[in-house]
């Protein structure tokens, strides 16, 4: 697990666009791409330079001659150089979070999910860029009865990111129904992304990380909540295999198949450790659903996807690139 297979992307465009590229998912898709040969071009509003998140992310891409990064905030630069000559953009780029998205920040999640989006899809269209893919969320579904979510179902965002994340995707598909200035899009609904890099107030990242440290993890609700838990890698292979994929357009759930519960996530990480977990329990907090549960055939059937590695090969990996850091940043 600690290379990353060169199966992942067969396909590659020629000059892709990476919006969000010092996040989780962007970092990890740009350095598959130019694995591949892709030329890539990065754009992210956090200075890799003073951001240490972003600089870690990005440390991965260093050496690449095909990389070109740029700083900026879609939502205010110059877009139309950043998209130039580009065969596909991969826009990863916005707020994400249930929790932090009720109260004042709900602005930033406005100004980065959706009128960022409107520019640079309105950029995109001038500059006959032919295809986009987006990132979307399960979120959108909001609380369902249990069984798996398709793409046809009824959207109930149950909080303001949710809302923002179904404009998003729903604006991409606006201009895609446009006749007179053609782009394909496609928006990708990830379910629970996890591994490597992946954002320190996530589930999986607390829950090794007070494994290994033998701090209390806080867990909101009873612990019965299930997600479909979905790892990097096959996130990264379902995104590039979106843009390589004739037939792909409209939304496509992107989950990894391992449907459990947040218990259960926290005994596989007190088994890969050794440790028990000290929990705090908390009050669930709005708009954290019961379930989570994808059906995954829309994927399989358009990109000829299917998700590679469960859930405990996929925790050890995290863990063991959580092991390695701090033990890097405790020889620094």
């Amino acid at each position: 697990m600690s290379e990353r297979p060169s199966s992942l992307v067969t396909e590659t465009p020629r000059r892709a666009v990476v919006s969000g590229v010092a996040g989780f998912i962007g970092s990890h898709l740009a350095q598959a791409l130019l694995e591949s040969g892709t030329t890539v071009v990065g754009v992210d509003r956090r200075n890799p330079a003073t951001d240490q998140t972003a600089g870690t992310n990005l440390a991965s891409l260093h050496g690449f001659p095909k990389y070109m990064h740029i700083t900026a905030d879609l939502l205010t630069c110059a877009i139309d150089p950043v998209l130039f000559d580009a065969d596909v953009i991969f826009h990863l780029a916005g707020v994400p979070g249930v929790r932090p998205s009720w109260g004042p920040q709900f602005n930033d999640y406005v100004g980065s999910n959706i009128l960022a989006t409107q520019r640079l899809i309105e950029a995109a269209t001038r500059l006959m860029v032919p295809q986009l893919v987006v990132a979307s969320s399960s979120s959108i579904y909001g609380s369902t009865s249990g069984g798996p979510s398709g793409e046809n179902d009824v959207p109930r965002p149950a909080s303001p990111y949710a809302v923002t994340k179904l404009a998003e995707e729903q604006l991409c598909l606006a201009h895609a129904a446009r006749g007179d200035r053609p782009i394909s899009v496609v928006a990708l609904r990830y379910f629970s992304v996890y591994g490597p890099r992946q954002r320190s107030d996530m589930f999986a990242h607390r829950a090794l990380k007070a494994a290994l440290t033998g701090q209390p993890l806080r867990l909101y609700g009873d612990g019965h909540q299930r997600r479909d838990f979905t790892y990097i890698d096959d996130a990264v292979a379902a995104t590039a295999a979106a843009a390589a994929a004739p037939n792909a357009q409209g939304i496509i759930n992107v989950g990894g198949g391992s449907n459990v519960s947040l218990l259960e996530v926290i005994n596989i990480a007190e088994s890969l450790v050794g440790r028990d977990i000290q929990i705090h329990t908390d009050k669930a907090l709005g708009g954290d659903v019961p379930v989570t549960r994808a059906d995954p055939r829309r994927a399989n059937e358009l990109l000829g996807w299917c998700p590679a590695v469960d859930l405990h090969d996929g925790l050890r990996a995290q863990m063991r690139t959580m092991t390695q850091s701090a033990y890097d940043n405790a020889a620094a």
